[in-house]
């Protein structure tokens, strides 16, 4: 588990150091306008839907994959892309971002991914604080501390690496993303969310942020048979008088091989 709490620390830091010239996820800021390219050929996509699932803003790329965000939002939200053919994509943005030219590139499906949900999530109790990371974004009603999805996964998978990849995730009030001033929470921290593979905890999230990728062990894989993930969010551990669960929200789940 420390290992793997390391791995998405160093994904997190390295995700915050580029993102001053190009963003987390194939995006870069480098252009004249908002774009949708192919990421291996930088072909323009036409009719990728792009959406801000928040304020319900949904707008689709032009024949040479220009988009406009005309929208209004305060603090971070997530923005999803949406193509057939191409994996799923997210990414936490906010008004600075938003502000500059960006280039979006998603990358064409190889058929061997399994799309898990592509529907924003919120799970928690609907109870947190104004401090807490990304709160203001709010607006989905908790479906409850956990989240559970059943899937099949096929038997050549076993010897290759496989992964859960989160595209987006907000939310976490871990002592670790409090010191990272991913909120602004003075006296309160939580357990981080955890992930469950086929009943076995496969790793912990400490910190908000797109594109985490975690390790699925092969050893646990059920070839050609029914899979199951469980991602159960975290509690709050300065609450002694109730269980007080972390309220997070999360985008684009997916199992994908390389």
């Amino acid at each position: 588990m420390k290992k793997l709490s390391i791995f998405l620390l160093m994904l997190f830091i390295t995700s915050a150091s580029v993102n001053a010239e190009a963003l987390t996820g194939g995006v870069s800021t480098v252009g004249l306008g908002n774009k949708v390219v192919d990421a291996n050929t930088n072909k323009p996509i036409p009719n990728a839907q792009i959406t801000l699932p928040k304020i319900q803003f949904s707008t689709k790329s032009d024949e040479n994959g220009n988009f406009n965000l005309n929208a209004n939002f305060n603090g971070e939200t997530i923005m999803s892309v949406e193509k057939e053919g191409y994996k799923p994509f997210s990414l936490t943005i906010n008004e600075q971002i938003a502000a500059k030219p960006m280039l979006l590139g998603i990358q064409k499906s190889e058929g061997k991914e399994v799309v898990i949900e592509t529907e924003m999530l919120h799970l928690g109790d609907n109870n947190f604080s104004a401090g807490s990371a990304n709160s203001s974004q709010f607006t989905l009603k908790a479906i409850g501390p956990f989240y559970t999805k059943a899937f099949k996964m096929s038997a050549n998978t076993i010897g290759l690496k496989n992964f859960l990849v989160i595209g987006s995730i907000i939310g976490i009030d871990t002592a670790m993303a409090r010191s990272m001033k991913q909120n602004s929470i003075r006296n309160a921290f939580s357990s981080p969310p955890e992930v469950y593979f086929n009943g076995t905890k496969i790793a912990e999230i400490h910190l908000n942020g797109d594109n985490q990728k975690i390790p699925l062990p092969n050893k646990l894989i059920r070839a050609d048979q029914i899979n199951e993930i469980t991602i159960q969010t975290g509690k709050n551990l300065t609450q002694r008088a109730y269980v007080d669960y972390d309220d997070i929200e999360i985008m684009n789940l997916s199992i994908q091989t390389e």
